[in-house]
C-alpha cells in the first residue's frame, strides 16, 4: 500500500494548527475540507470562514499564493459529515481534550469512508488511548500524524502507530507525507509528546535550570544558545516566545501529568519565571511580550531580578567565542575544563541533553536516528544530541557524564545504559554507522526505513557516522574549475544526463562561473542527453540556487578602468545565457531557495525549470542600483510579444503583457513561493514544482530525458519582435511620476526604472518596430553601464556589498 492515492482530505478543527494544515494542503494541490462547529451566528461555517480570512493575514505566510484559500471548501459537523466519504484521509486537529476528542469521533465515525485513514494531529495525548472509541476496523486504519507548527515551514511530521495500525497504511502515509507535502518523517512510539517535543522541551527545561544556576541573563543565554550552537537564532528563550508560552507550559504540563516514574521527573515542573509571565499575561509574541517584548525600534529583555523588561543585547564572552570555534572533541574539552561560568553553562546543557537521549532513547523511539532527526526537524538544530555526542568522541564524552552523574552534578542520578559503555556501540564510537543506527530493542545497529522512491535519490539525510553520498564529491567529475564543477551520476540508468554546479558563495555567477556554464554546456552537447544545472546547497532549506552576478568580482575591473571596463563582463553574461538557451541539447535549472537576479536571469533562460516549492524567484538589480543585464529584461519583451501573439493582438499592443514583469522588476519583487514565481511568470505552468528536495535532481533528470526523447531542439531565434516603442515608455513613465511624486519611489528609482521601461518597450522607436533579440540585449547593457556610472548606483552596490542589505537614496 506504499502507492496510497490521496484525492481528497478532511481537516477536522479550524483552529490555529488545523486551519494551516489545510493551508499547506493546497499548497500541494491536494483538495481539503475544513470542518469545525456550526456557527451560533451568520453563516453555519462562519467559524472555518474566518480561520481562512486569519489565515491570509498570518506571517510567515501559510499559503503559497493568498488566493488559494479559495479553493479550501468549509464545513460544519452538524450538515455536511456526509462529505467526509468523499475524503481518502481525515486528519482531527482539535483541542488537546481526550474527551472532546472521543465525543467528535463517536460522531463522524459512521461518515467515514471505508478506506479512508483517520489520523489525529495531537501533539501528546496517547494514539492508543484515543483509538479506545474506535471500531475494530477502523482501528486498523487510525494513527497518530503529529505536524509542527508552522506546517507549512517546519520539515517533521512525527508518525505514530496503535498496535493494530496496519504497516502498509503507514509507509504509504509517509510516502504521501515525504514526496507530497516535503516532509520529513520519523516514527514516533506512543509515549507522552512522542519525540521531539520531549527531547526538545527537556532541553530547554535544562537550559533554563542551569541558566539560573550559574546567573545567566535571558539574552546572553540565547546568544549562547542559537546559531553558536548551530541552532535557529531564535535559540531557546526567543523561541517559547515564537511558539507561545501558554503552549509551551501546556507540553510541559503534559509531561509532568504523565511521566511521573521518570528519573528527570522533578524537572517538568512549570518554571518558576514561566509561571510569573504567564500570571502576567505575557504569553510571547502573540501578546506583545513574554520573555521579550518591543518597544517601538527597542527589543526588551525581562530581567529577572528587577521583575521588569531592560535593553536587550548581551553577548558571549570572547573566550568562549574562541572556544566555540575549536573542532568537536577540544570544544567539549575545553567547556567542561573551564571554569568560566559561561563554559560550564554550556558543558552543562549538553551533558543534560546527552544522559536524556540515552536514557529514554529505548522507551521513546525504534533507533537513535529517530531522535535525532526528530531535533534536526523539528527544532532546526544542525546536529542532533546523538551526533553532536559521536562527533565529540564517544567514550571521552561517556566517561566525563558518568562522573558528573556519580557527583551528584546531573540533572538526575539515572546512569546511562550499558550499551553506552560496552558493546556495538562503544567498539564502533556511536549510535551512528554505517549499517544503520543503534535500537536497544533489537541490540544492533538498524538500518532507516525506506519507502519507495528512495533508493533514486541522490542523498537521504544522513546524520555522523553513518556512510553518506557528500553531494560536493559525488559522480564522476568531468571537469572542475575554482568556480564549477560538471559531473555525472555514474549509477545505471542515470549517466546519461550531465550537471553543473556552482562552486562560489551563495552560488554567485562570476566571469569564471560564466566560463564553467559554457564548457558544461559543450560537455553536454558531446556525451549526454541534458544539462542540470543543480547545487549541492539545494539538499538543505534555505539554500541557494543563485543569488546572482558576482558583485565582488566587478569592483577589480570598474577600479582599474570605469564603467567601460565592466561592459565586456555583462557581454559575457549575456552571450551565455543565450548559449544556454540556444543549447542543443535541454538545459533543465533545478532551483531551491533564492534565484535572484542573474539566478533569475539563468533560470528564464532555461528550457524547463524544476522548483522546489520554497524558491525565492526575482529580479531584484534595483536594489543595488542597476537593472537586469543578463538577458532577463529581453526575455521579458520577448514573452509579451509572443502573449501578444497568442492573444491575437495588433503589433505594439503589449503595455497589459508588460506591465506586471515591469512592476516585478522595478520594484525588485520576490516570489514567497513556487507558485508565486509562476504568477509572476517566472516559472511556466509546465514547469514542475516538488515539494521533497530529494527528489529536486531526480525530476530536472527526467525532464531533460523527456525532452532529449522528444526530439528536442532549441527555439528558433525570433528575427522580428514587436515592441511597444515610445508609447509603452510614455505610458509606464506616466505611472511612475504619479509614484515619485506621492514618495513612493525616490529621484533614483525613477531613473531605474526609466531604463528598465525603456529596455523592455524596445527603446525609443515607434510603437509596432520589429527588433531582434541583440538590439534588447544592446540595450540593456548601454542601461546597465549608464547606471553604473552614476553616484546613487555606486552608493548601493557598495552599500550592498558591506553590510548585504540594499538601501534605498
Amino acid at each position: 500500500m506504499t502507492h496510497l492515492i490521496i484525492c481528497k482530505v478532511a481537516v477536522l478543527g479550524a483552529g490555529v494548527m488545523g486551519a494551516q494544515i489545510a493551508a499547506h494542503l493546497i499548497n500541494a494541490r491536494v483538495p481539503v475540507i475544513l470542518f469545525d462547529l456550526p456557527a451560533t451566528d451568520g453563516p453555519k461555517n462562519g467559524i472555518a470562514q474566518q480561520a481562512l480570512a486569519h489565515l491570509k493575514k498570518l506571517k510567515p505566510a501559510p499559503f503559497g499564493l493568498p488566493e488559494d484559500a479559495q479553493f479550501i471548501e468549509c464545513a460544519n459537523y452538524e450538515d455536511d459529515l456526509e462529505k467526509l466519504k468523499e475524503c481518502d484521509l481525515v486528519i482531527e486537529a482539535i483541542a488537546e481534550r481526550m474527551d472532546w476528542k472521543h465525543d467528535l469521533y463517536q460522531k463522524i465515525v459512521p461518515a467515514l469512508s471505508q478506506t479512508a485513514i483517520f489520523a489525529s494531529n495531537t501533539s501528546g495525548l496517547s494514539i492508543i488511548e484515543l483509538s479506545q472509541v474506535l471500531p475494530a476496523e477502523l482501528k486498523t486504519r487510525f494513527c497518530g500524524v503529529h505536524f509542527f507548527n508552522p506546517p507549512r515551514y517546519m520539515p517533521l511530521v512525527e508518525l505514530i502507530a496503535t498496535p493494530d495500525t496496519r504497516t502498509e497504511l503507514l509507509d504509504g502515509l509517509e510516502l504521501f507525507l515525504t514526496n507530497t507535502l516535503g516532509k520529513g518523517v520519523v516514527r514516533a512510539k506512543d509515549t507522552p509528546t512522542f519525540i521531539a517535543n520531549r527531547v526538545g522541551t527537556f532541553a530547554m527545561l535544562s537550559v533554563m535550570a542551569q541558566a539560573e544556576k550559574f546567573g545567566l541573563s535571558i539574552d546572553l543565554v540565547d546568544d549562547l544558545t542559537g546559531k553558536r550552537l548551530g541552532h535557529p537564532k531564535s535559540a531557546t528563550f526567543r523561541t517559547g516566545d515564537v511558539v507561545g508560552l501558554d503552549t509551551w507550559s501546556y507540553v510541559i504540563k503534559t509531561m509532568y501529568d504523565n511521566l511521573a516514574d521518570d528519573p528527570f521527573f522533578p524537572l517538568y515542573q512549570t518554571p518558576a519565571l514561566l509561571t510569573k509571565l504567564l500570571n502576567k499575561g505575557a504569553f510571547g509574541q502573540k501578546s506583545g511580550a513574554g520573555f521579550y517584548k518591543k518597544e517601538g525600534k527597542s527589543i526588551k529583555v525581562f530581567d529577572t531580578q528587577l521583575n521588569d523588561y531592560v535593553t536587550s543585547g548581551a553577548k558571549a564572552d570572547p573566550l568562549i567565542e574562541r572556544i566555540l570555534a575549536r573542532g568537536s572533541t577540544e570544544r567539549f574539552k575545553l567547556l567542561r575544563e573551564s571554569t568560566h561560568p559561561q563554559a560550564q553553562f554550556l558543558w552543562s546543557i549538553f551533558r543534560d541533553i546527552f544522559h536524556y537521549a540515552a536514557v529514554h532513547l529505548e522507551a521513546i523511539a525504534d533507533n537513535a536516528r529517530d531522535i535525532d532527526l526528530a531535533i534536526r526537524w523539528g527544532f532546526g538544530w544542525s546536529e542532533g544530541p546523538f551526533e553532536s555526542w559521536q562527533a565529540a568522541g564517544w567514550q571521552q564524552v561517556a566517561e566525563w557524564i558518568k562522573a558528573d552523574i556519580d557527583a551528584g552534578k546531573a540533572l538526575s542520578n539515572a546512569p546511562l545504559p550499558a550499551w553506552v559503555f560496552s558493546g556495538p556501540v562503544a567498539d564502533h564510537g556511536g549510535v551512528h554507522s554505517p549499517a544503520g543506527s543503534w535500537s536497544p530493542l533489537a541490540g544492533a545497529f538498524v538500518a532507516h526505513n525506506k519507502i519507495a522512491s528512495q533508493d533514486q535519490h541522490l542523498r537521504r539525510v544522513s546524520l555522523v557516522g553513518e556512510q553518506h553520498i557528500d553531494p560536493f564529491e559525488y559522480g564522476t567529475t568531468l571537469l572542475e574549475t575554482n568556480a564549477v564543477r560538471v559531473w555525472v551520476d555514474p549509477r545505471s540508468g542515470e549517466d546519461d544526463v550531465a550537471v553543473v554546479s556552482f562552486k562560489t558563495k551563495l552560488n554567485t555567477i562570476s566571469p569564471d562561473v560564466l566560463d564553467g556554464l559554457t564548457q558544461a554546456i559543450e560537455i553536454a552537447e558531446k556525451d549526454y542527453r541534458g544539462l542540470i544545472v543543480w547545487q549541492s546547497a539545494s539538499l538543505q532549506t534555505g539554500g541557494a540556487f543563485s543569488a546572482g552576478a558576482d558583485l565582488k568580482s566587478l569592483l577589480p575591473k570598474f577600479m582599474a578602468g570605469g564603467v567601460n571596463n565592466v561592459e565586456p563582463v555583462v557581454a559575457q553574461f549575456q552571450r551565455t545565457m543565450q548559449r544556454l538557451k540556444y543549447a542543443q541539447v535541454p538545459v533543465i535549472s533545478a532551483i531551491a531557495g533564492l534565484a535572484l537576479g542573474g539566478g533569475c536571469e539563468l533560470a528564464m533562460h532555461s528550457a524547463k525549470r524544476v522548483a522546489h516549492f520554497e524558491s525565492y524567484i526575482g529580479l531584484v538589480e534595483v536594489g543595488v542600483g542597476i537593472l537586469p543585464a543578463g538577458g532577463g529584461l529581453k526575455e521579458t519583451a520577448v514573452r509579451a510579444a509572443q502573449a501578444a501573439q497568442r492573444a491575437g493582438k495588433k503589433k505594439g499592443d503589449l503595455i497589459e503583457f508588460l506591465s506586471t514583469p515591469f512592476q516585478n522588476a522595478a520594484l525588485a519583487k520576490v516570489s514567497s513561493s513556487a507558485l508565486e514565481a509562476r504568477a509572476m511568470g517566472y516559472l511556466d505552468a509546465s514547469d514542475p514544482i516538488v515539494f521533497n528536495l530529494d527528489e529536486l535532481l531526480n525530476t530536472a533528470k527526467r525532464e531533460a530525458r523527456t525532452l532529449a526523447a522528444a526530439g528536442w531542439r532549441p527555439p528558433l531565434r525570433p528575427t522580428g519582435i514587436p515592441v511597444a516603442g515610445k508609447a509603452g515608455i510614455a505610458a509606464i513613465k506616466l505611472h511612475l511620476v504619479n509614484l515619485r511624486e506621492g514618495g513612493f519611489i525616490s529621484e533614483h528609482d525613477y531613473l531605474i526604472s526609466s531604463y528598465i521601461a525603456e529596455t523592455i518597450c524596445g527603446g525609443n522607436v515607434e510603437t509596432g518596430t520589429l527588433v531582434n533579440e541583440e538590439w534588447l540585449l544592446d540595450l540593456e547593457r548601454k542601461a546597465f553601464v549608464a547606471l553604473l556610472g552614476t553616484k546613487k548606483s555606486q552608493e548601493r552596490m557598495m552599500a550592498t556589498l558591506q553590510t548585504g542589505k540594499p538601501v534605498r537614496n
